[in-house]
Order: C-alpha cells, then sequence, then structure tokens
C-alpha cells in the first residue's frame, strides 16, 4: 500500500497540472518524467489522458495525445475499462475524439467493460454530434449483425431518442440488425414495438392539430448506399437540411391567405407556427414518417427471412409487445409483410394475438379483428387454460388502462363496455364454458372485478351524498326567497314589485332552480339508495349522475339569476354596486363548471358516445 502511494505522490503534480490546464508545469515534468503520460492512477487506473478529458481540457489533450505512443493511447481504465476515446465520447466534445482517432483509429473498436464501443456509449447518452462524427469513423462492418450487438443498440436507441440518421442508413445496409439482440437483452423490432408514440395512431392529437398534422407534406427519408462522410460533412457545412421545413409547410397552409412581402410573410408564419404548435406537430409528424420507413425495411426482411424457431420466437414478441401497447402500425404492416404471422402465439405465456388485445384492453388492436378474414378462427380460439376471448374480457384491466379513466365507477363501466362489445362477438356456446379452474367468462369477470366493483360503489355514494347535501341547501334557500320575495308584500297581499318585468325573471329563476335542484337532490338520493349490481353501472348509475350533474349545474346557475334579479330591483339606480356584485355571483358558477363539467362530459360520452369499439373495419387482410 506504501508502494502505491508513493508511485501516486511521484506523479500527482502531474496528475494536478494536467486537470487544471497548466501546460507549462505539464511540460516540464513530462521532460522530467517521460514515463508520467503512461503512468495510472493506482485506484481508478486513468492515465493523465482520462484526466484531461474528465477535466474537458480539450487543449491539453490535444497536446498529451501528441507525446503518446500509438499503444498508450489503448490504455483502458481500472473502472469501466474505459479507454480515453471512450471518456472522451461521453463528453460530446468532438475535437478531442478527432486528435485520438487520427492518431490510433483502432481506439473506435475497443469495447469498455459492458461491451459498448465509443460510438455506443455517445449515442446512448445523447450527443448527437459526436455520435455522428464516430460513426462517419468506424468502421461499418463492425456494426453488422453478425459482429455483436453495437449495430443493434444503436437502431434500438434511435426510436427512444428520435434521432434517426445513423439508425436508417445502418437499417438499410444490414436489415438483419433488426432481429439481432442489442446490449440492454432486446432487438430494435421489440424497441419499436413498444413506442407507439412513434406512429400516428399513438399520437392523440384534438381535431385542429389532427387538421395541421394532415396538412403537413412530409416525404419519406430517400433510400442511401452509404451514409456514412455524407451527413456529417454536409450538415458541418450546414447543407444536411435541404428538405420541406415547418415554415414551408405553414406556408403552405396560409398560402392565398396572406398577401405581403417575402420578408413579412416568413415572420408572420413563424409567429404563427409557433403559437398554433405546428412546430411541434411537424416534429412529431417528421418522427412517424422515418419511424415508418424504418419499419417498412424491417418487413421487407421479413418476407424474405425463412423463419426458424428463434426468429419465430423474436417476432412473436415483438408482436405482442405491440399488442401491449396499443400499436396499430406495427401489427398491420408485420402481418401484411407475412400474413402467417398473425396467426403466432406465444405457448409458454398461452397469449393469442386478439385475445391479448382484449386482455390488454386495446380497443386499436381489438378493432382490427373485424378487418380480417381469419376474423372467426380466432374468435373461436381457446388458449392452453381453456380460456377463449370472453374469459380475457372478464379480467381486469392492465392498472396503466384503469388509470387513464378518472373515477372507479367509470373504470368498472369501461370493463362492462369491453365484456359487452366481446359478449356480442364470440358464440353463444362461450358465454357458459369454463376454463381450467371451472369459471365461466361471467364467473371470472365477477371475481376478477369484487374489488372494482366496492371501490365503485364507494365513489358513486361519496359523490352522491357531496351533491345532496348541496342540492338540499339550494333547496331551502330557493323555497326561502320564493315565500319572502323582494321588496316584501303589500297590504293586499300581493308583492310589492309585481308589475316590474325583472320581478317576472326573479320568479321564473328562482322556480326553475328549486325544482331542478330537487330533482338533482332525488336523483342523487336514487343513487345513494341503488342495490349496486355489476351491471347498474353500464347505464342505470351514470345515467343517473348525468341527470343529477346537469340538474344541479343549472340549479346553481339559476339560483345566481334570481339573486342578481333580486339585487337589480331592490338596488335600482345604483348600478356602481350591482354591478360588480351581480359579476361576483357568476363566479360560484364558473367554479362549478370548472371543477365538475370535465366530469359530466365524461360520463356522458362515456355512456352514450359512439365509444371506442368500432367493427366497420375495412378489410386489411
Amino acid at each position: 500500500m506504501t508502494g502505491i502511494s508513493d508511485e501516486y505522490s511521484k506523479y500527482e503534480p502531474f496528475f494536478d497540472a494536467v486537470k487544471a490546464g497548466d501546460w507549462k508545469t505539464a511540460k516540464e515534468f513530462y521532460n522530467q518524467h517521460p514515463e508520467a503520460v503512461r503512468a495510472r492512477h493506482p485506484f481508478s487506473g486513468k492515465t493523465a489522458l482520462h484526466m484531461a478529458v474528465d477535466a474537458r481540457q480539450t487543449k491539453m489533450v490535444k497536446k498529451l495525445v501528441k507525446l503518446m505512443d500509438v499503444k498508450d493511447l489503448e490504455i483502458k481504465s481500472t473502472v469501466g475499462g474505459v479507454t480515453a476515446l471512450g471518456v472522451a465520447s461521453n463528453t460530446g466534445i468532438t475535437e478531442m475524439a478527432e486528435c485520438m482517432v487520427k492518431k490510433n483509429r483502432k481506439l473506435l473498436t475497443i469495447p469498455n467493460s459492458f461491451n459498448m464501443i465509443p460510438l455506443v456509449r455517445a449515442y446512448c447518452n445523447g450527443y448527437w454530434h459526436m455520435s455522428r462524427y464516430l460513426y462517419s469513423e468506424t468502421p461499418v462492418e463492425y456494426l453488422w449483425a453478425d459482429n455483436g450487438p453495437s449495430g443493434a443498440t444503436i437502431i434500438s436507441q434511435s426510436f427512444a431518442s428520435k434521432e434517426f440518421e445513423i439508425a436508417w442508413d445502418l437499417i438499410q445496409l444490414c436489415p438483419k440488425l433488426a432481429f439481432t439482440t442489442d446490449h440492454f437483452d432486446s432487438t430494435p423490432l421489440h424497441a419499436l414495438a413498444g413506442l407507439p408514440s412513434s406512429f400516428q395512431s399513438g399520437a392523440h392529437l384534438n381535431f385542429w392539430q389532427q387538421w395541421i398534422y394532415d396538412r403537413i407534406d412530409i416525404q419519406p427519408p430517400p433510400l442511401t448506399v452509404n451514409f456514412t462522410a455524407i451527413t456529417v460533412r454536409n450538415e458541418e457545412n450546414g447543407q444536411a437540411n435541404n428538405k420541406r421545413t415547418p415554415m414551408r409547410s405553414v406556408a403552405g397552409l396560409l398560402e392565398g391567405l396572406v398577401s405581403q412581402s417575402k420578408k413579412q410573410k416568413e415572420g408572420l408564419v413563424s409567429y404563427i407556427a409557433e403559437k398554433l404548435g405546428i412546430n411541434r406537430i411537424y416534429k412529431i409528424k417528421t418522427v412517424h414518417v422515418r419511424s415508418l420507413a424504418v419499419l417498412d425495411v424491417m418487413c421487407k426482411e421479413i418476407k424474405k427471412l425463412d423463419m426458424d424457431q428463434q426468429l419465430l420466437s423474436t417476432v412473436a414478441s415483438a408482436m405482442l409487445r405491440a399488442v401491449d401497447k396499443g400499436n396499430v402500425e406495427f401489427i398491420t404492416k408485420i402481418c401484411k409483410a407475412n400474413p402467417e404471422l398473425q396467426f403466432v402465439w406465444n405457448n409458454e405465456k398461452s397469449k393469442i394475438l386478439f385475445h391479448y388485445a382484449v386482455q390488454c384492453r386495446q380497443e386499436k388492436i381489438y378493432n382490427l379483428l373485424h378487418g380480417i378474414s381469419a376474423k372467426d378462427w380466432f374468435i373461436a380460439l381457446t388458449d392452453n387454460d381453456n380460456n377463449n376471448m370472453l374469459h380475457m374480457a372478464g379480467l381486469l384491466a392492465p392498472f396503466t388502462q384503469l388509470n387513464c379513466i378518472p373515477g372507479a365507477a367509470l373504470q368498472m363501466q369501461r370493463e362492462l363496455q369491453w365484456y359487452k362489445e366481446v359478449e356480442a362477438v364470440v358464440p353463444p356456446k362461450f358465454l357458459d364454458s369454463t376454463n381450467k379452474d371451472n369459471l365461466t367468462p361471467r364467473d371470472l369477470f365477477t371475481k376478477s372485478h369484487s374489488e372494482l366493483l366496492q371501490k365503485g360503489e364507494k365513489w358513486m355514494k361519496e359523490t352522491a351524498t357531496s351533491y345532496t347535501v348541496v342540492g338540499a341547501l339550494i333547496i331551502t334557500m330557493m323555497f326561502a326567497a320564493a315565500i319572502t320575495v323582494p321588496g316584501g308584500n303589500k297590504d293586499t297581499g300581493f308583492p310589492a314589485f309585481i308589475n316590474e318585468k325583472l320581478f317576472m325573471v326573479f320568479i321564473a329563476s328562482d322556480a326553475m332552480s328549486l325544482f331542478s335542484s330537487t330533482t338533482a337532490t332525488l336523483t342523487f338520493l336514487g343513487i345513494l339508495t341503488s342495490r349496486y349490481a355489476e351491471d347498474d353501472f353500464l347505464k342505470s348509475l351514470p345515467t343517473k349522475m348525468i341527470i343529477g350533474l346537469s340538474t344541479l349545474f343549472f340549479a346553481i346557475a339559476t339560483m345566481m339569476i334570481a339573486f342578481s334579479t333580486a339585487l337589480l330591483i331592490i338596488n335600482c339606480g345604483h348600478s356602481w354596486i350591482v354591478i360588480p356584485v351581480i359579476l361576483l355571483s357568476s363566479v360560484p358558477v364558473t367554479l362549478f363548471a370548472w371543477m365538475e363539467f370535465p366530469l359530466l362530459v365524461r360520463i356522458t360520452v362515456s355512456t352514450y358516445g359512439k365509444g371506442k369499439f368500432n367493427r366497420n373495419v375495412k378489410r386489411w387482410l
């Protein structure tokens, strides 16, 4: 231990000077001890070059590289087994990498302890400029499927990072990389299957965004023979991006609407593109177009390949992952490339393609069933445990799917909608067929959803109780207001302001508020006294909640109208105080609408909307 300390003490001034960027001190030490450039830290095993790279001392790195032999550059640290180039790849400073590569190109293919070459490290850590440079220098043959996981890792990582340039070139040069295992025990095919956001079906755009999306024109990336040293150099010269831009797409949308000078038009277009989110939508569509292009290359390779058991397992696993994530384009493209793949299923996990779609509650994948010729065959299938498709609907939905729906009652409703949808499709005999546990689909549904049923009942009761209190208070106030009218009564017993037009507005709004709040309260009481059977959550309870919320909202609105008209009647001629008070009276209505109206809309759409299921799917396979 003393020997190690003495050795470190000897070179410590040199290491400190290198890390501080003090070339003068470092050079003087080197002149006395030339072996210092090869000296290693006793614990980390790093050389001075490693330390200079860690410290981002670019000038020092260049000078040290000149002093070192070619072989010295290949020294690895003890921790991580990384060369200095490997460390540089994780900094994003291309200059440091360039000076080392020029002296020793072998560094490009020396992996660290995790079998990652510098290019893969740079790509995984998001240093795109560094990645492009290293890709242009790394022998492309080293990235092919037969030479390890490096190429597959780059393609897999490109989907998550949305950086497709290198991956697009690589997948064309070696399509087999799609099925090659990467550093993370996955494959590019599997990685793409798990990213529905890479395709249009997973974009979740609203009407306005979809309208913009459809009018942005983006061409697929061109097929290339060799990307290496083309994109990198063009990009450095600022010439790589000659394709259609968001500005041009927006200009196309606005053409004919804007007739100004070119400079004014560009400024207006840029402003509109930013404010309307067109730039963001352009980027989204660019990712979709490029992902489809990569998937097309993979599908062409699938057409050529003879499916052995291992490859078949890889594709089947990717397809099941696509089903789990709701990746519609992936399923349709793969099945069109090789229609036999639709019949592939995982024997070990007993997963059939469309049965699994029902289990995962992926309605977009399930709807595809109605567009294939083998629909009846799939519907009639049972798995290894004798579960039919309706049994799959009887299982509880995954948490990720349930969590997207607010409230346990609506979650229960969605589960019942799934069950009823599948029930309408399967043969009648399947309704009473039992699985290996001797459970019918309905038995399995009841067993799997018992806890959710209790939560749904609790949610309904708590919600109804809260609204019942509000409704009862409104009834009390409106009844009292109807008896003690503004201004009181004359000696004749008639109201003092009976001839005022505003008084009739007061009476009408008071009556409507009273009647609607009474209706709301009785409806919520009906919810509280419901039997809470499973099927009640499908239509009965949601309908009562819709009626209750609607009438309660109307009661609050008309109550505020009655209050405002009463103020106007009593304080006629004092508008300076009446108007601000009336404006303030709109706050409760607005607040209630802001908090509860989305729930009302959600329940209404969920109960009486067109739904998520579509049996009129055009034949696609």
